[in-house]
């Protein structure tokens, strides 16, 4: 049975409040960030723990992986397991797990704290379906597309907040911030939060078995999940590889670099304009324009990076992060339009999908820069758009919502 609190929240037409919805928005950025907080500190992390130059970046890997494990294990609990309980039991998990790396002193004890903290920092995608079931279908693009702004703004900001603070006051403190951060929100949560029980009749096994069947009878979901599998890995190509070209041609120093970053994070004010043109039936406009825009706009980073023209890199770098939050949106509305008792489910998969994206753009930014510096990897980012561009024209037409 469905809640009686829940099913107050849908049944009215406003949809949640505000308050809830800047709250969810905070928490999903507030989560994701926590996946790319080692990223610029990889350096100062490695020695600290005992590892050698040669395998310091599985300080980052090791939190990837648990985040790609957790939207398969996890995320598909939202279909079976009363989501506001979920969510807090995620969120204090990532507590224990950003505390225990902040206290390491050795590889082991963190790399268990960094898989916990990126399997558990998958409550996000928890509270996306979630907060979906609580909005009437005329709005719910653009709250979706609030939400998505909060998450993308954390993705965004991580590196920069991170360096800043890593830089006053060390490395361990990132990781002790962020678990205060994560306890604030628990509690918010605890007050704020509906409950959500999904229809029972199914055990865990069943639920991840279904999911499988779920996607071959729902193609848009394919579909979506091609499209920003293909975005997503030129996105993370792009920023897996510009800090280096940033240091190489233009000389800058990691505090440059974050506040690139940081000026990169204005992409998420296209989120809730993508929701609103979705709510107004321009989903495939939107994503067709978002497609072609990052082909574009990656082509041009190469003659920028060329000419050194860094304002024009810049404006360049906002675009490309717009138009891949525009087509994340966009999917997101699309596949949330599934009955609510799927939604997780669905979600789980496009998410899972998504990251599988993001890694392989990660792989290839590395490679593609040193294979040919940064007209390689532009000329590959672009082609991601383009490929998803045309995979876009040739779904058929009776498929797409």
């Amino acid at each position: 049975m469905v809640d009686q609190v829940q099913t107050a929240a849908i049944g009215e037409d406003r949809g949640p409040s505000t308050a809830l919805i800047s709250m969810v928005a905070l928490a999903t950025g507030a989560l994701v960030a926590n996946l790319y907080y080692a990223q610029p500190l990889v350096a100062s992390i490695a020695p600290a723990i005992g590892l050698g130059p040669d395998i310091a970046g599985s300080v980052v890997s090791v939190t990837q992986i648990g985040y790609g494990l957790g939207l398969f294990l996890l995320v598909s609990l939202a279909d079976l397991v009363e989501n506001r309980l979920l969510v807090l039991a995620t969120l204090s998990c990532t507590v224990i797990g950003l505390v225990g790396a902040a206290v390491s002193t050795s590889a082991v004890p963190f790399f268990a704290a960094s898989l916990l903290i990126g399997l558990c920092s998958t409550g996000a995608q928890v509270l996306l379906p979630f907060i979906a079931h609580l909005v009437p279908e005329a709005q719910r693009g653009r709250v979706v597309g609030n939400i998505m702004g909060g998450l993308l703004t954390g993705i965004m900001l991580a590196r920069p907040i991170s360096l800043f603070i890593a830089a006053s006051f060390g490395w361990r403190a990132v990781f002790w911030c962020s678990a205060v951060l994560m306890i604030f929100i628990g509690l918010a949560l605890t007050r704020m939060m509906p409950r959500y029980r999904p229809h029972g009749g199914m055990h865990y096994g069943q639920i991840l078995g279904s999911i499988f069947s779920l996607v071959r009878d729902l193609p848009v979901v394919r579909w979506r999940a091609a499209y920003q599998l293909l975005l997503f890995a030129a996105f993370n190509l792009f920023w897996t590889a510009s800090p280096v070209m940033l240091a190489e041609r233009f000389g800058m120093s990691e505090h440059g670099i974050a506040l690139f970053a940081l000026a990169g994070a204005g992409g998420a004010f296209a989120a809730p304009i993508a929701g609103r043109l979705a709510d107004r039936g321009l989903s495939r406009a939107t994503s067709a324009g978002a497609m072609l825009t990052i082909a574009l706009a990656f082509y041009a980073t190469g003659w920028a990076a060329a000419a050194l023209a860094l304002a024009l890199l810049v404006v360049l770098t906002v675009i490309i992060d717009a138009a891949v939050q525009a087509n994340q949106v966009v999917s997101q509305r699309i596949i949330f339009s599934v009955p609510p008792a799927v939604r997780g489910r669905v979600n789980a998969f496009y998410m899972t999908c998504t990251f599988i994206g993001g890694a392989m753009g990660s792989v290839l930014g590395t490679l593609t820069y040193h294979w040919g510096g940064w007209t390689a990897t532009a000329a590959t980012g672009g082609s991601m758009g383009a490929l998803a561009l045309l995979l876009f024209l040739v779904e058929p037409r009776a498929k797409r919502l």
